[in-house]
């Protein structure tokens, strides 16, 4: 499933689940899906929709902590950690804006135990334009923070979907999309609860920024070189014009070596 378009990721899980009905649970706890967007009815803001805040057919908003349709036995946050949820939504609100500037990003917290808790932080961006390019990114980042004393330790699992299709006269069609998850762990200093939200927010922009960099240089820049191999944006008689100017001053410096050498060879006779 990671090797599947995610565009296509749906339709091909719902196809699986077809074939092996007996794998449901296995398959939505563990495969990744691309974040969908719904709005709140009660605070009127944008959400994204995963597991981590699907209680069946419903759906909690992070903004008014209520399920759409309404469920009255679904989980929600303890108060304490409600708190630190809303501030956690809020701080990577303004974090989707400096990195992303347009998007939707929500952040799920759910207790775990007595000196641990677990959540997610969620970003999607959907680029268009037009009928020639569309794409979309998708980050998932989940984590789970233990306090110890006066640190506390996080393990982050982050997962990147992202997909771009253009059609242009210029490239043709292209379709390159894939998916890429990364884990990783971490202590850092801890001595309010807000400290966490810090401490989170740093991890997940290390994260981001090695997954990014990783898929610029290796995937796009192997993608790149072998377009380039493959196809060249010069014209057939440009390029015929510098091979033949090529081979001349090769051929030139060619007959100014040899002419250098008879010469070198005169004065010594002489």
């Amino acid at each position: 499933m990671r090797r599947l378009p995610p565009q296509n990721m749906e339709e091909n899980l719902s196809q699986l689940i077809d074939l092996a009905p007996h794998l449901q649970d296995d398959l939505l706890n563990n495969v990744d899906q691309p974040l969908k967007v719904q709005r709140c009815k009660v605070k009127g803001r944008d959400y994204l929709v995963s597991e981590f805040n699907r209680d069946g057919d419903s759906c909690r908003s992070p903004w008014s902590n209520e399920y759409d349709p309404p469920s009255m036995e679904s989980p929600v946050p303890s108060p304490k950690l409600r708190r630190l949820e809303i501030a956690a939504n809020e701080a990577f609100d303004t974090y989707r804006e400096m990195y992303y500037e347009k998007g939707v990003s929500s952040a799920y917290f759910w207790d775990d135990d007595n000196d641990a808790f677990a959540g997610a932080v969620l970003f999607k961006k959907v680029g268009e334009d037009g009928r020639k390019m569309k794409g979309a990114w998708d980050s998932i980042h989940v984590f789970r923070a233990t306090e110890r004393g006066r640190n506390a330790h996080y393990k982050l699992t982050s997962t990147i979907m992202l997909y771009t299709i253009t059609d242009r006269d210029e490239t043709g069609k292209l379709n390159l999309s894939g998916s890429m998850t990364r884990q990783t762990e971490a202590d850092y200093p801890y001595d309010e609860p807000q400290a966490h939200i810090a401490n989170i927010g740093r991890i997940i922009e290390d994260m981001e920024l090695k997954m990014r960099n990783s898929l610029q240089e290796v995937y796009f820049g192997k993608t790149r070189d072998i377009v380039n191999g493959l196809r060249s944006v010069d014209s057939l008689i440009e390029s015929r014009k510098q091979a033949e100017i090529q081979k001349e001053l090769v051929s030139r410096l060619a007959r100014r070596e040899k002419d250098l050498g008879k010469a070198k060879q005169n004065r010594s006779d002489t």
